[in-house]
Parts: structure tokens; sequence; C-alpha cells
């Protein structure tokens, strides 16, 4: 694909590459063009402040929002989860063309004829970065400190697959080491689990299963991820991490791998402003730009013009969720109501405006196949009536209440001033916006701490399960205080059936129930995927339905 002339034409100084990016938008509104001058001059006085210049990095990324944390077992955020893969290998890790898994630390398995016994063979050149050997009573430990509730990893549900995984995450067996997993050998493992997994091999290549260094974790406490000389089971070992600027990674070494990790040096950046990302990727100083949300909203159709931006489907969805322990959250009348009076379609098209499919339900089309149900439709007349019915006629007596997200794009604001006009103009009802900074957003909703909230999720394998296990009543991503017993039956026994179509029709009335019945989300729209990158001068990038694109396959194709 040929990039346009301004990408190839771009000056190589700062001064120039400042004006290449004013101009390339001159069409634009002359506020975002002055907002435009005051990232690039700030940038410029970073740049030039004395500090003194690193050497150069092999590929630079522009990853979104700072992480929260890169311990692999505790992260939640999609831009932590790329740099904690990076470090951080488990079994099977994500394919960089499909985004399905591929065998990582274990080179090869066996699954037993009932479906429920795994024996894996480690990699005899599987070396932690210090070039000590990885064997798999490292993998047995990871897994029990995973799913062990000391350490409050929101995914360990996702252990709920494995012998007595659920037990243990939920404190009725208090030894880790009765979960179903055990060494046999320094190199192999057994695995068992409750009920034959289709997707299990796609689940291990999630963060939460990765494996990580005892000796570490045991000396340094909290502070491990920080360690000196950190030992690393994935392709990149942590050479900095400068908060609010960038994390450099370097090509681990003794992975098993290493050959096949394209660049040697990797820059990946953070920060909360689409501008500023935006404008570092026109002057050339990103490669590649990964995260969805750092592009200006209103520069939404220009960019969709550009060949050098690529537009994909993938498995993601973006919801609102309610906190049903508040009222009057806590009535599903008053839930129903308030998702029956949104209009999707002007949410796509005046607001997102990348292509997005509407969805009433959680679940994208097509996931694994599998046809998701109709959930809440916009209609005003039914939501009066079932809020009267909760004892707020035309919204009299409704307390006012928060809607809170994430601020660092304008994207969520926007969304939330349309739902809020909607409350207002169809039920009478009143609600503020209460922007938060990330790490804020994060921490009030894991404790519940707000009334409604936006919410997004991307599915970590291709299986409906990704998505509906997410609000069972155990769930530590459930964030919702919903819990219901039928709901939770119905996807224990869709995970205890073999057979594809009657698995999918059980799915299907748990998801009709969680979003008709229950309605403690409302979703709104499915992802598309959205990246900027210069296919003549970075390859290894594709776009898949998981959203994933491996650090080790991506390189700068030399000029």
């Amino acid at each position: 694909m040929r990039p346009m002339a301004p990408l190839q034409n771009a000056p190589a100084s700062m001064h120039g590459a400042f004006l290449f990016s004013v101009l390339t938008y001159a069409a634009v509104d002359r506020r975002l063009l002055q907002s435009i001058q005051l990232i690039q001059f700030a940038f410029l006085l970073t740049l030039f402040a004395g500090c003194r210049p690193l050497p150069p990095a092999d590929l630079v990324l522009h990853n979104g929002r700072e992480p929260e944390t890169i311990d692999p077992h505790l992260l939640t955020g999609q831009a932590d989860g790329r740099i904690g893969s990076a470090l951080f290998e488990g079994l099977t890790r994500y394919d960089p063309v499909t985004g399905n898994a591929i065998a990582g630390l274990a080179q090869s398995w066996v699954l037993s004829p009932d479906g429920r016994t795994y024996t894996f063979q480690l990699r005899t050149n599987a070396a932690w970065s210090t070039g000590k050997a990885i064997t798999s009573t490292d993998v047995v430990w990871s897994w029990q400190r995973a799913v062990n509730p000391l350490t409050a990893a929101d995914y360990a549900s996702q252990y709920f697959y494995v012998e007595n995984g659920e037990a243990i995450c939920n404190g009725t067996e208090r030894d880790p080491g009765k979960l179903g997993i055990r060494a046999l050998g320094p190199h192999t493992l057994e695995v068992r689990l409750v009920n034959p997994t289709p997707f299990f091999l796609e689940l291990l290549a999630s963060r939460v299963f990765a494996v990580v260094p005892r000796e570490t974790l045991e000396k340094y406490g909290d502070q491990w991820i920080r360690s000196p000389g950190l030992p690393c089971s994935g392709p990149y070992t942590l050479e900095f991490w400068r908060v609010n600027d960038r994390i450099r990674l370097r090509r681990n070494p003794h992975y098993w791998d290493a050959t096949n990790v394209q660049s040697a040096v990797v820059d990946v950046l953070a920060g909360d402003s689409a501008h500023t990302a935006l404008n570092l990727y026109l002057t050339g100083a990103v490669d590649f730009i990964i995260d969805k949300d750092m592009f200006p909203t209103e520069l939404a159709e220009a960019l969709r013009e550009r060949p050098d931006f690529h537009r994909y489907d993938y498995l993601g969805s973006y919801f609102i969720r309610f906190n049903t322990t508040r009222k009057p959250f806590n009535d599903p009348r008053v839930r129903q109501a308030l998702g029956l009076v949104i209009n999707r379609q002007r949410i796509v098209e005046r607001i997102t405006r990348m292509g997005e499919r509407t969805a009433s339900h959680i679940v994208p089309d097509g996931t694994g196949g599998y046809h998701p149900p109709a959930g809440l439709e916009e209609d005003a007349t039914t939501a009066r009536r079932l809020l009267a019915e909760a004892g707020f006629e035309g919204g009299k007596g409704f307390p006012s209440f928060e809607y809170s997200f994430n601020a660092e794009t304008k994207l969520h604001e926007h969304i939330g001033v349309e739902i809020q006009a909607a409350f207002r103009e169809q039920l009478g009802i009143r609600m503020e916006l209460r922007p938060l900074e990330w790490k804020t957003y994060l921490n009030n909703m894991s404790k519940l701490d707000y009334d409604l909230m936006r919410s997004s999720w991307i599915g970590d394998y291709n299986d409906p399960n990704t998505f509906l296990d997410l609000f069972l009543s155990t769930g530590g991503n459930n964030r919702t205080g919903w819990r219901d017993e039928v709901y939770d039956q119905l996807i224990q026994a869709a995970n205890a059936t073999l057979e594809r179509q009657p698995r999918f029709e059980l799915l299907a009335k748990a998801e009709a129930r969680l979003l008709n019945v229950g309605a403690p989300i409302v979703p709104l729209f499915s992802y598309v995927g959205f990246y900027a990158l210069d296919t003549n001068r970075v390859s290894g990038v594709h776009g898949n339905l998981l959203d994933e694109h491996p650090f080790w396959a991506i390189r700068r194709i030399p000029r």
C-alpha cells in the first residue's frame, strides 16, 4: 500500500514536521489547530530541555494511557496487557496474524479422550532472561499465585475452568496447592479441567496465565516488577519505566524464540492526549499508534480516508454499567427504563464515526460462530411505563446521579452528553457527568464507587464465553454488584456441554437474561479496530479479531 505524499515528503526537522502536521489538517477547526500548536510547542520544550538524549530505539509505539501495572496477574487494561505479554509468557501466546493461540513456553500438548486433562511439554530451551531454566514448577507456582485470593487478581475467574480453581478463588478451598495442575517432571505438566473446555488453549494465552519469577516476588513483594535485573519469561526485558513518558524494552537474549524477535529495542510511549499521539506519528517520532483511543474523534472522517490508517473488525463491546447495589439502580425496572431511551444510531453516526456497529447485545456478532440474542431496543413509551412502575412517574422524585467515565479522550464525554440528554428529554431525570483520571476510574469501578459508568470489554479469546462469564456472581470483572443464580447456572451448564449448538443455545438464554431481565449493563456498540501505520515503513502488524499485535513480531523496515 502506497503512503500518501505528505508522509513520503515529511521534512526531517521538528520545525518542518510541525508545519506539516498543521498543513495536513488545514481544514480543521481553528481552535483545534491552536491546541495542536500548543502541544507541539510543549513537546519541543520537553525535547530540548537539556536532558541527555536516549540512544534511539529500533521501534517506537504509542500504546495509549499510562499503565496502571504491568504485573501480568493484576493488570486489567489493554494497554497494560500489551506490555505484560511482552515481558512474561505463558504456555501459549497470540499469533500476530490471526490472534489465535499458538505454542509459547509449551512446545506441545496432548488432550485426554474425555477432554478434561492436558499434558504439556515445556520447551527444554525455555529460560528466564537471567539464563536460568524455566521449569514446570515455575508454571505451577505462577498459577497458584494468580488464583490465590490474597493476590486479588481480577482475572482469576479464568481459572474457574481448572479443577478447584473457583473454590480457591472464592476461599472455600484455602490451599492453592489443590489447583488442578502438577509437575510430572522438570518439563512436563498435567492440567485437570472441571469440564471439557474448547477454548482452553486460547485462554492460556491471556496474561493471567503468564509465568512469573517466584524468587523475585518473594524477595521484593509488591515492588517486584521494578526490581533490579527483573527476570522475564517473555521476548523482552524491562530496561526502564519512566512514568508518563515511556517504557523501554530490550530483546531477551535467553528467550526461546529470540531469533524471531524482530526489534532489539522498543520504546512504548504513554499519554492521554490523542492530539499529541497523532502529531508524534505525523512527525515521524512514533512508528505505530496501537491504541484505538489515540485518535481525535473530530478528525475521524479525515483519518478514515488515509491509506496509513487501518480499520478492521474485532471482538470489543462498549457498554454502560449500573451499580446495582445503589438505589434506585437496584431496581431492574429502572435499569431497563434507562436502557430503552438511548439512541445508539446517533452515537455511532455523530460521535464515534469510525464505522462501529450498534449493538443491543454484549457479545459481538459472529463471535466464534455464535449468534447473540437481541437486547433492549429504543422504546421510550415502555421506558416511561417502567419508570412509573418503579415509583418515578414522569421522573418525579428520581434522585440526581452521576455518569463516570475516563477523561483522557473526549469521546466518552460526548457519549455521556448524548445519554444525559436522552434521560432528561425522554424520562425527565437528571444525570451529571463525572470525568475521572484513568487510575481513579479503574479504582472506582472495582470498589463499586459509581452510579453509572462507561465500560468496554475486549475478548480474550474467540468464544462468547469471554464476554458472558464477566457477569457471573463470583466473577472478579463483574463490577456491577449484580448476582443472579439462574444466569450462573446457565453459564455453568453451557460450559459443561460438549456439543456446539446446544452449548450456544444455553449461552444465548443466559445472555438474554442478562440483557432483558437483570439489565445490569446497556450495550451500545461493537468496536472496530483502528491503528496508524505506514506499511512501507513498518511490518508485522495485522488486524485480527482479538486486536492482538505482539511486539516481538513488529519491525521498522530499513530504508
